[in-house]
């Protein structure tokens, strides 16, 4: 899908290439813990960040961005270049690796791309190892996208957004969604779009076709949010791959709009506003 979702296939064909060159073009991130990634094996050549390491951890914003400064730092510390392509992935059907990709885009990071599947998806077909990367440090400056540029919104853009009619897309489960929701939002489970056996996407055609039941259309507004957007890391990156253009991923996300005393929903909804 756009090549910003790439197939473990797609992958190992990179890495092959790489192999040849003095600096590699495929620099693959594992954002799993340190014991999966020592212990369990990982993709040949990965370096591992992991999830909680590119998230500020502080009281006020748990869950969020981890700063400019603190992600260049993780990038020169697993030898990652600005122009190098990324390629993270997790052993969660992506979620987490798609957080760090969306931490990457926002910070300037061109060429970042979301492994279909996860570690286990790899691991079915192609090699793994537990040998540790030999990794040099890289030089590395953020270039943060411009407010114009960026998908990311505050809490008051998101009220602009409900006046304008824009459609916000709940991606959590359903009990949470009854317990809480901003107004007028609909319900899709970022997990609808993974295929349980495989542990990739779905065709395109069968996801497209889960997004319009609910109303989630390329001609629409679209405003993602979860708890403390991670899920909608996922769902992000699959619109993105699908040529949506017109998301806003509300990075504080029902956490911040609770603690600001916004206004929410709650109880079932019918069958219709499900899809």
């Amino acid at each position: 899908m756009d090549e910003f979702v790439v197939t473990p296939a797609w992958l190992s064909a990179r890495l092959e290439e790489s192999e040849s060159q003095a600096h590699p073009q495929v620099r693959i991130v594992d954002v799993r813990e340190p014991w999966e990634f020592e212990g369990i094996g990982h993709v040949p050549g990965a370096v591992n960040v992991p999830f909680d390491r590119f998230r500020d951890e502080g009281d006020a914003d748990r869950g969020m961005l981890p700063g400019a400064d603190v992600f260049a730092d993780l990038m020169e510390e697993a030898g990652i270049e600005p122009d190098d392509t990324v390629v993270a992935y997790d052993d969660t059907h992506g979620v987490f690796a798609a957080r760090f990709v969306v931490t990457a885009l926002l910070y300037g990071h061109d060429d970042v791309r979301l492994l279909d599947g996860d570690y286990s998806a790899w691991n079915r077909e192609y090699e793994t190892t537990s040998d540790a990367p030999e990794v040099e440090a890289s030089t590395y400056e953020p270039a943060p996208l411009a407010l114009e540029d960026s998908p990311l919104i505050e809490r008051e853009d998101v009220e602009d957004a409900i006046d304008r009619g824009a459609l916000l897309v709940d991606t959590r489960e359903q009990f949470e969604f009854e317990e809480a929701r901003l107004p007028g939002a609909v319900r899709f489970d970022w997990r609808e779009v993974v295929d349980d056996e495989t542990r990739g996407l779905k065709p395109r055609a069968e996801i497209e076709a889960l997004l319009e039941d609910r109303g989630i259309t390329p001609d629409r507004e679209l405003v993602l949010y979860c708890n403390t957007a991670r899920r909608i890391s996922h769902t992000y990156a699959v619109l993105r791959a699908l040529g949506y253009e017109d998301v806003s991923f509300y990075e504080g996300s029902l956490t911040e709009w609770l603690a600001a005393d916004g206004r929410v929903e709650s109880g079932p909804v019918s069958a219709d506003s499900e899809g």
